[in-house]
This record gives C-alpha cells, structure tokens and sequence, in this order.
C-alpha cells in the first residue's frame, strides 16, 4: 500500500507522485514494491542454500565472499566458534523467512494505492535487498566448516533474538492486516483507496508501529549474532533511520488530514518519538 499509511520500510522515503506528473521522468507503480520481496526471497534463498552446503555438506563458499572477508578484514580474526556459524546461518534464514511473510503480504493482504515511485528509487530498493543478504554472508567465519565437526551450540542470545523476531514479525503482521483492511469490505473485497485513521494493536500507541516492528526485527538479528557485530548495527542504524522518516511524515499526514487524530499518539516510538 503506498502513501503515508502505506505498508513498506522505504514507501515514504521515496517520493510519492501523482500519475500526472508520471511523463516527466520515469516512473513505476507503488506495486512493484512486491518485486523487492521477490528478488529477497530468491537471493536470500540462493544464498541460504549455499551457506548450508559450506557448513554441513563439505562445499565451499565462493570467490567473492573470500574477498569481502579481506577487505573487511575478517581474514585476520583468529576467533572461530560454532557458535558463530550457527548464528550467521540462523541470521540468515531469519532474514528469508521475513522476505517471505513481506511477499506473501504483499500478494495477498497489501491494498496498493495508485502511487508511484522514481525508477532510480526502485532500483536502489532491488539492490538493497540483494546487499543485505550478502552482508549477512559475508559474517560467517572465514576457516568454513566444510561438513566437519559442526555442532549448532545454541547461546543465550540466540534464544532471545529469535523470541524477538517472533514478537515483533507478529505485531507487524496484524498492524498491516489493520491497514489493509480499512480499504476491504467485510467480505475482504477492496472498497477504496482512499487514507483511514487504523486502529489497534500497536497503532493505539504509535502512528507507524509497521515501521517501528521492523527496526525491531532488524534488532534482534544482531542480537542473533551475539550484539557485537558492528556490520550488522550499521543496518540496524540505517533501517532506524530510514524508518524513523518515514514515521515522521506519516504522523504528519495523519494530523494535517484528520482533525480528530489522536493527539497521545507518537510517531514512531510508543511513549518517546
């Protein structure tokens, strides 16, 4: 669903346009965010299935995954854990299962409106789906396991990342269930297109707490791979930003536009921002 009260982690830091403006430069349908979930479930897939087979199977990992460890410089760590291979394989399957509920969301619970989107904005979008699994990879120790001796030794932080995960995948799921259905009858037929004030669950607190759900989910990946991972806060800090703009001016519409918004709502953050 595109707009401010549109149902994706990048629909409002792109810039909306009428279709009246679509012959000036290129332009896409706000549709085709479903796309980016595709090309995730597909590389992410890829990339699952390639870590499996270095880890338990004897395969190998290829060539530029073994240049990235160089330029991060993770050839020159001599720690070496299961622990941190079974937390780079469970960060990675975490990160396709959510590819996978966001397409099946996006196909058969998502009301897109009729917005668009810059062509160079969707293409930055497909690349940052693809980037985020191969950073997730490029984690895994360098001196793979090939098959040898793997034991998954399950921590602490595993438990509680993967807690998290489910928490917040949760409460992200029936926040888009409420948005797609202030467009669908009672039937589930789509009725309009037009902007509703949701409510309930997290949105009684927050106006965008799809956003805030995602920030969370992104959290509990780095507390996946044991909280020390500075790569991985890095996307965390980016995701926060980026959410947190898009929550600002969701928040913003929603008050231009419905005088009787409820005023003890935050934007982004239950009881903060």
């Amino acid at each position: 669903m595109c707009g401010p009260s549109g149902k994706h982690v990048l629909q409002l830091h792109f810039q909306l346009r009428n279709n009246e403006n679509i012959d000036e430069d290129p332009f896409c349908s706000c549709r085709w965010f479903t796309h980016f979930y595709v090309v995730s479930v597909l590389w992410n897939g890829f990339l699952l299935i390639w870590l499996f087979r270095a880890e338990f199977l004897g395969g190998s990992l290829p060539s530029w995954i073994q240049h990235m460890h160089h330029a991060l410089g993770r050839d020159s760590q001599s720690e070496d854990t299961d622990s941190q291979h079974f937390s780079v394989f469970m960060v990675l399957l975490l990160l396709w299962l959510h590819s996978c509920r966001r397409l099946a969301e996006c196909l058969w619970t998502s009301v897109f409106s009729d917005g668009v989107i810059h062509i160079v904005q969707y293409c930055f979008g497909l690349a940052y789906y693809i980037a985020v699994g191969s950073t997730v990879l490029c984690q895994v120790p360098t001196n793979v396991r090939n098959g040898k001796e793997f034991s998954a030794q399950i921590c602490w932080y595993h438990i509680i990342g993967v807690t998290m995960y489910i928490w917040a995948s949760l409460h992200q799921h029936r926040c888009l269930v409420i948005l797609a259905n202030l467009r669908k009858s009672k039937s589930g037929k789509v009725v309009s297109l037009n902007h509703s004030v949701p409510f309930g669950d997290w949105f009684e607190r927050v106006s965008c707490p799809h956003y805030f759900a995602e920030v969370l989910i992104y959290v509990s990946m780095a507390i996946t791979l044991g909280l020390h991972n500075v790569t991985w806060w890095c996307v965390v800090m980016y995701v926060l930003f980026n959410q947190a703009l898009a929550g600002v001016l969701c928040h913003e519409f929603y008050q231009k536009n419905f005088s009787s918004y409820p005023k003890h709502r935050k934007a982004f953050i239950p009881f903060v921002f």
